[in-house]
């Protein structure tokens, strides 16, 4: 399920939101309720929305990693369910952010069904309305967003901070690589499950 071929790409659409305010809708539970590899892949070009404060942030999503689970030696729920953990064990469609070196968040998203956890890591979105400075990275995506632990078990279904799709249509390609950053999860470290859309210049790692 997914797939996970050396160099393979595939084409999907994707385009801007109007002027205005933003008017796409967050996307169903059901469609994190799905492998996360199929979630990863199709979440690319989708928007991720931060509404606070009467401000509204709007970044297209350009860089994503899958961690398929506790078998996945380099997902956090292969320590097994701990205080951490535990809305990664939870039902799909739950914001599970995460602190690193003690001053960067991470920001991902449950999929699956309860129990599974597995999640997609959003590396990279493309800056489309309100966001100042680089949002490469998950730490620097989450400090251009103003993501932090305030959305730890946030429901992404919410209409202030979620994922929507759009239905204006422009063709990209799915580029497929290994994740960044977990050397130490042997095998699983060599594994193609970093999606990234070909050519754009906001991906972190080309």
């Amino acid at each position: 399920m997914g797939g996970e071929k050396s160099g393979e790409v595939e084409q999907r659409a994707f385009g801007g939101p109007d002027s205005g305010i933003f008017r796409g809708l967050p996307l169903p539970r059901d469609f994190y309720d799905r492998d996360p590899r199929l979630v990863a892949r199709e979440l690319l070009g989708h928007f991720l929305v931060n509404r606070t404060d009467g401000v509204e942030q709007i970044g297209r999503i350009v860089e994503v990693e899958a961690y398929l689970g506790p078998h996945d030696k380099a997902a956090h729920s292969s320590r097994g369910l701990t205080a951490r953990t535990r809305v990664m064990f939870g039902p799909p469609g739950y914001a599970y952010v995460f602190m690193i070196y003690g001053m960067h968040f991470c920001m991902n998203v449950v999929t699956e069904k309860e129990g599974l956890a597995s999640a997609v890591l959003l590396r990279a979105v493309e800056p489309i309305r309100n966001i100042s400075g680089s949002a490469s990275g998950p730490g620097r995506l989450s400090r251009a967003m103003n993501i932090d632990m305030r959305h730890n078990g946030w429901d992404m279904t919410s209409d202030s901070f979620f994922i929507s799709s759009d239905p204006e249509i422009r063709r990209f390609q799915v580029i497929l690589r290994p994740r960044v950053g977990v050397d130490y999860a042997g095998h699983w470290a060599r594994r193609l499950l970093r999606y990234y859309i070909k050519g754009n210049a906001c991906v972190s790692v080309p």
